[in-house]
């Protein structure tokens, strides 16, 4: 009589087979190198190719002390005997402050890009390649808000190695990358890692960047530096990294190579730099509005200002809408949208896909620079009054975006105060912005002129200093 096989026996027997099957089948995937070639599998090819085209910068700094008598530096004093007062001794101390970085040669004739804060000041420039050339450098355009500037290698002579620009928005969190720099000055390094993440926003006080994050080690030095995908052509440039101890914690921040082609495609002949502006602004989307206003998920840029003479509000965007895409790119937050117009060419047409009244849309935006409107209207102050010797001029949405100050404001800037002078005296300061005189709001340089020229015996001045509003009363 035969025994039966109880069904969970057999059960159990198939699945120890298929264990065995798919422990196998790892193990095949899981292999130590049978080959050669295998073994040898090195990134050197790639870096052969790259590195050439990674550069040293070296730079010098004229500092130039006062006399280390304190008298010399007393306010008090320089008030009655000028700023430029000196007695013959103690001489004027100067010393030399040298600092290093790199940079990345982007085209055959030498154009290098590299951090604005590597060059910012400098009064000598100097490049060395990797075969220990060296060559001087000067600065064709400096941008603060990208952090980005652009050299033109002094020389006659023959082409540079360089390396092509490749798309960063085809950058995916997992790919591997190379960091190539010169960090602490030790010599040109290569360190390799993966993409940890991309369009990070807050990383600096920048409003308009969007890095790429890499555990590839970035340490000082290698500000400007090149990052490289696996083709060899650049996706980023080295900038920042998060660090308790100075040295590289394995999270580093590089620019996208888009803003970088945005930056060399958007340099004048008079060496100003010009990139498309939205002329919109507004908050990231949370949970609570998504649901509020009937989204899916959280996501996009729920706008609250937009410029009247901005080319947003010429294709129909309105406060209250929710920037969900630009050219098929989700955003984010507000840093995130204003990164993906900058990267664009200013002229071009940008499709943002919008959130309104419970549904999707899709807006065509012909993108231009910051207007100059009002026109810039530079005017020294002067006269019996309480801002003579300040220097003013209309603030315009391009002027603000030119010197980082918040495009949506309006009124007349200050733009320099002369020592000595009743301005001085009554505290205004360069970058204040009056708003007011006498309850009057003031619009322009004109407006502000004739406020101040009316016969009075008493100014009331309403002006805007670190975003806070304040007034002074002066009596005559």
């Amino acid at each position: 009589m035969k025994k039966s096989v109880p069904l969970f026996s057999t059960l159990t027997l198939i699945m120890i087979f298929l264990k065995g099957i798919e422990i196998n089948i790892a193990r095949a995937e899981s292999t130590v190198p049978t080959s050669k070639v295998e073994i040898n599998l090195t990134f050197a090819p790639l870096v052969q190719r790259a590195a050439p085209a990674v550069v040293n910068i070296y730079t010098q700094k004229i500092i130039r002390a006062r006399s280390s008598l304190p008298l010399f530096n007393d306010p008090f004093f320089r008030r009655f005997f000028g700023n430029n007062f000196q007695f013959d001794f103690p001489k004027q101390q100067t010393r030399r402050q040298n600092s290093l970085g790199s940079g990345v040669i982007v085209s055959g004739d030498g154009m290098v890009v590299t951090n604005k804060h590597v060059i910012e000041g400098a009064d000598e420039i100097r490049i060395v390649l990797s075969d220990r050339r060296e060559f001087d450098a000067q600065v064709l355009a400096m941008d603060s808000k990208t952090d980005l500037a652009v050299l033109k290698i002094k020389t006659e002579i023959g082409q540079f190695s360089f390396l092509e620009i490749k798309d960063s928005d085809d950058l995916e969190v997992g790919d591997l990358v190379l960091a190539i720099g010169n960090p602490f000055g030790v010599g040109q390094t290569v360190t390799s890692g993966i993409v940890s993440a991309v369009a990070r926003t807050r990383i600096d006080d920048s409003d308009i960047n969007a890095f790429i994050q890499t555990d590839a080690a970035i340490n000082p030095g290698n500000s400007g530096g090149a990052l490289i995908a696996m083709d060899g052509r650049l996706v980023g440039v080295n900038t920042a990294i998060f660090s308790k101890s100075g040295g590289s914690h394995g999270i580093g921040f590089a620019i996208p190579s888009n803003m970088v082609r945005a930056v060399l495609n958007g340099i004048g002949i008079d060496g100003k730099l010009t990139l498309p502006w939205l002329g919109a602004t507004g908050q990231a989307v949370n949970q609570d509005i998504a649901s509020s206003l009937g989204l899916q998920r959280p996501g996009g840029v729920l706008i609250n200002a937009v410029h009247a003479k901005a080319a947003a509000a010429k294709a129909g965007l309105v406060v209250g809408d929710i920037v969900l895409a630009v050219n098929g790119h989700e955003v984010m937050d507000a840093s995130n949208l204003k990164h993906r117009i900058a990267t664009l060419p200013v002229g071009d047409v940008a499709v943002l896909r919008i959130w309104r009244a419970g549904k999707t849309r899709a807006l065509k935006v012909k993108l231009a620079p910051a207007p100059a409107i009002p026109a810039e209207n530079k005017t020294i102050m002067d006269g019996n009054q309480p801002l003579s010797g300040a220097t003013v001029v209309n603030l315009s949405p391009a002027f603000a975006e030119e010197h980082d100050i918040d495009p949506f404001l309006k009124g007349v800037l200050i733009i320099e105060v002369l020592m000595d002078t009743p301005s001085y005296r009554l505290r205004f300061r360069a970058y204040d912005i009056i708003r007011s005189v006498n309850g009057k709001v003031i619009e322009n340089v004109d407006m502000l002129l004739d406020e101040m020229g009316e016969p009075t015996n008493q100014w009331r001045i309403g002006f805007l200093r670190g975003g806070k509003l304040r007034e002074v009363v002066i009596n005559r």
